[in-house]
């Protein structure tokens, strides 16, 4: 019974990287659903960032404060412009040209553009060497075709569409009407062009702020301190570029409406739980490992914007999803193998030979040997000096006295 619970430990343990993760993808599915509704009601994607980090950062600064009073590192200038730079590139680019690229397009496509994240992160990680690629193996070769292929399902959703998937509920559901006038195709495309550059834009920042947060961890370990800072660094950053980019004081204005929910969903899950999880995942596994997931969330936001948004399944994109899913399987994999490499070079090497009994045996017969070897060196230098003194051997009085003492 005992090793059945034993086993069962493991595998949660083994396993809350991965159900974090998954996790992880729902909230970011919520967050894109809640937001876009925020989004064509009027407000402001700038001012929904600084409202967002500010939510976040007044849920997990008292945290921080209490929980890491007594192991918070000093913050040295170098450490303070790692963090004004994760506050740049997370809460500020990131995030305003992502929320400016939903508007102009779709949650979907917007989800479906972010799966270009993986690639992104691998080929960053390569270049910083995070990650190392050797194209022999075949854990390595597991994770770059994964990666393609996740790309290229990604693609797929975006320049094909096919026929519409009619589900059982479609026939109920009636997308909702619209005040403002209907665009023209060539106008639709042009924003549609423009909202992809935007995601494009927002995934190499999201990228990049993997890439400088696992660089960071590593000297300021304090992982809700850190999460805390860049959240109110961001804050104060998306401030001064509301004030640039906003010249109406109406737009700041928020009620209690789907405005004041979707800044507080946003900055509660996905901006102070999801930094935090991501560190301490990344810390474990990489910045690659966290980003895998990211296909995810477009398979949820589709099935959850044809429910609430009415929006419409094709087949390009239910074949897109297939791809990007093994392209899913295909990096984890990879990273699950290297993983356990890394583990197994870390146990050490009387341990590797429990495999067998003879090698074991073997083992312990070595470790005999070398106390017996040991005890009789020792009695050796114990018993020298005194067949020194007793030796008939001309020396001064002096130094035969001496001698005895230890």
């Amino acid at each position: 019974m005992e090793g059945k619970m034993g086993c069962f430990g493991d595998f949660i343990q083994r396993a809350k990287p991965y159900i974090a993760m998954i996790s992880l993808q729902f909230g970011y599915a919520g967050m894109n659903i809640i937001t876009k509704v925020s989004l064509n009601r009027g407000m402001s994607h700038y001012v929904l960032v600084v409202y967002r980090h500010a939510f976040a950062t007044a849920v997990i600064a008292p945290f921080a404060i209490i929980l890491e009073r007594k192991v918070r590192p000093k913050i040295t200038f170098p450490m303070f412009m790692q963090i004004f730079v994760l506050g740049l590139l997370g809460p500020v680019i990131d995030q305003n040209f992502y929320y400016a690229g939903l508007k102009y397009t779709s949650p979907t496509f917007s989800c479906a553009m972010s799966n270009m994240l993986p690639a992104m992160t691998f080929v960053m990680a390569v270049l910083c060497r995070m990650e190392k690629v050797d194209i022999k193996k075949l854990r390595c070769q597991a994770k770059v075709v994964g990666t393609i292929v996740t790309v290229c399902g990604a693609m797929l959703m975006t320049l094909y569409k096919g026929r519409v998937i009619n589900f059982v509920w479609s026939q109920y559901i009636h997308p909702p009407h619209s005040s403002s006038p209907p665009l023209s195709a060539a106008a639709a495309d042009k924003d549609w062009v423009k909202g992809s550059i935007l995601l494009i834009i927002a995934t190499f920042a999201w990228a990049s702020f993997f890439i400088l947060q696992a660089i960071t961890m590593r000297k300021y370990t304090a992982h809700l301190s850190l999460t805390s800072l860049v959240c109110f660094m961001g804050t104060l950053q998306s401030v001064a570029v509301t004030f640039v980019m906003e010249h109406r004081p109406s737009v700041w204005s928020i009620g209690w409406d789907m405005n004041l929910l979707a800044a507080a969903y946003a900055g509660i899950v996905s901006s102070s739980i999801a930094y935090y999880v991501q560190g301490l995942v990344m810390q474990k596994r990489g910045p690659v490992f966290v980003t895998a997931f990211s296909p995810l969330m477009m398979i949820i936001v589709a099935i959850m914007g044809s429910f609430i948004l009415a929006e419409k399944i094709y087949v390009g994109g239910v074949l897109g999803a297939v791809l990007i899913v093994a392209g899913l399987y295909s990096v984890l994999w990879g990273k699950y193998k290297e993983y356990k490499e890394k583990e197994a070079e870390s146990i050490p090497e009387p341990v590797k030979h429990n495999g067998g009994n003879n090698q074991m045996i073997m083992v312990i017969d070595d470790l005999e040997a070398n106390d017996v070897e040991m005890q009789k060196s020792q009695v050796n230098k114990n018993f020298v000096p005194s067949i020194a003194i007793s030796a008939p051997m001309p020396q001064p009085p002096m130094l035969a006295v001496a001698a005895p003492k230890p």
